[in-house]
């Protein structure tokens, strides 16, 4: 679609949202909050897509390029939203635009920036964005030898996409060199044909994100996940089991700083490598003493920061996505965001992350209003008609309030109306900034 100079942004009435988590449950719920929608249809959704309002989930999963194109031709598509990683590894962003549709989502060579760890880092020193000392390994013996003359523990991330799950931050040599030929061994399978070795960094972790139209951007609050399973930040590595934003750990004047210093130099860096990246730019950063550096980059929305985002989210989303799409951003209209806090919690499945059960039917009496939703990601309703658990994470429930002590107050009141087998959800969520 060809915009001139003068010309407004086309009308956006009906939205396809590409997914089937929680991320895309409260993505299709946030782009609704525009009156000039229709419809937002989640392909494949879960079984929370159809109880939001004018929501429809579609039988479609998200690698069928095919079937996704024959859609939304059929069904008059204005936008699509890819939520996931993998899917815009693969490309399906660039099937999708050589169709003529319009996508907020990067391409197969922008989306390296989460595929490819050592992609991300040399585009990082290329772009001169403060991260770790780091070491790309392919074999074991490589590794391990790295690891030798580093004489100490070392962090050890999968190369490539892992579901959250790929990094060790090795407390000890021993856990440094078990974790070594655990990938490559192949406990992530081919995101594990090299390693990349990083020094460990020391500071608090802050996610912040970026919407790109491939050339300017807008910053979205800053939120916290908490990875680790178990409370005190103890246990394996996640997806994530909760969120809150705003994270009050960079001022205005610090996130202006990241701003110039990391996001800016990070898309001129794709700009000088032919990239147009129209999408979310999602930078992990830890807050060192010599100031933030880059743990990592995502390319597409956090889950669980979504989730906790999306409820600050003004009624113009869906504009300033589509002008993204375009390639327009200077059309969109300003982003309005509430000044409230959210907190979002996340009720994964028995035996989550490493074997997660599925089947296990939930119990949610939960009194749902303006400042509390639930946003659905591991769940379908079985050949009884009854709502089970279908994957790791299950749920996010998430509140808003004027502090972070209100506001988890509220989230964790709601959870004690949701209930299923084996439950597992962290009871110190936010408690970086909670005060009881």
């Amino acid at each position: 679609m060809i915009i001139n100079a003068n010309s407004v942004l086309p009308p956006l009435k009906r939205i396809l949202v590409i997914g089937s988590g929680g991320r895309e449950n409260s993505l299709a719920w946030a782009l609704k909050k525009s009156p000039e929608i229709e419809e937002v249809f989640v392909s494949p959704g879960n079984a929370g897509t159809q109880t939001l309002e004018c929501c429809k989930s579609l039988s479609i999963q998200e690698n069928n390029l095919t079937a996704i194109i024959e859609t939304c031709n059929s069904q008059k598509i204005d936008l699509v939203v890819i939520g996931p990683e993998a899917p815009l590894a693969a490309g399906l962003a660039d099937g999708l635009r050589n169709a003529g549709l319009i996508v907020f989502g990067p391409g197969a060579e922008g989306a390296k920036l989460e595929s490819s760890k050592g992609w991300a880092k040399d585009l990082m020193q290329e772009a001169n964005v403060p991260t770790a000392k780091h070491w790309t390994a392919r074999t074991s013996n490589e590794a391990l030898a790295i690891l030798n003359e580093a004489q100490q523990p070392l962090v050890v991330k999968a190369d490539g996409l892992a579901a959250g799950k790929g990094v060790t931050v090795s407390e000890t040599i021993d856990v440094c060199k078990k974790a070594i030929q655990e990938v490559f061994e192949g406990k992530f399978g081919v995101a594990g044909n090299q390693l990349i070795l990083e020094e460990r960094l020391q500071g608090p972790e802050v996610s912040v994100f970026a919407l790109c139209d491939g050339k300017d951007l807008v910053l979205l609050p800053t939120a916290q996940d908490h990875k680790r399973l178990k409370e005190g930040d103890q246990g394996p590595n996640t997806g994530g089991m909760g969120a809150y934003a705003p994270a009050p750990l960079l001022s205005a004047e610090e996130l202006a700083a990241v701003k110039t210093k990391i996001l800016e130099p990070t898309l001129k860096a794709l700009m000088q490598r032919r990239i147009d990246y129209r999408g979310v730019i999602y930078a992990g950063l830890m807050l060192t003493s010599s100031g933030p550096k880059v743990i990592e980059f995502n390319c597409r929305f956090g889950d669980p920061e979504c989730q906790a985002l999306m409820p600050l989210m003004g009624p113009e989303l869906a504009k300033v996505l589509q002008a993204c799409a375009l390639g327009r951003l200077e059309l969109a209209p300003k982003l309005s965001i509430t000044n409230q806090c959210s907190a979002c919690v996340v009720a994964a499945a028995y035996g989550y992350p490493e074997s997660p059960r599925s089947g296990d039917p939930l119990r949610i009496q939960v009194d749902l209003d303006d400042s509390l939703q639930l946003f659905q990601a591991g769940t379908k309703v079985d050949k009884e008609g009854r709502l089970v658990t279908s994957g790791g994470r299950v749920l996010a429930l998430v509140a808003q309030g004027n502090n972070f002590d209100e506001t988890f107050t509220k989230v964790y009141k709601g959870m004690e109306q949701v209930d299923f087998n084996g439950i597992t959800y962290r009871k110190d969520i936010g408690y970086q900034v909670r005060q009881n």
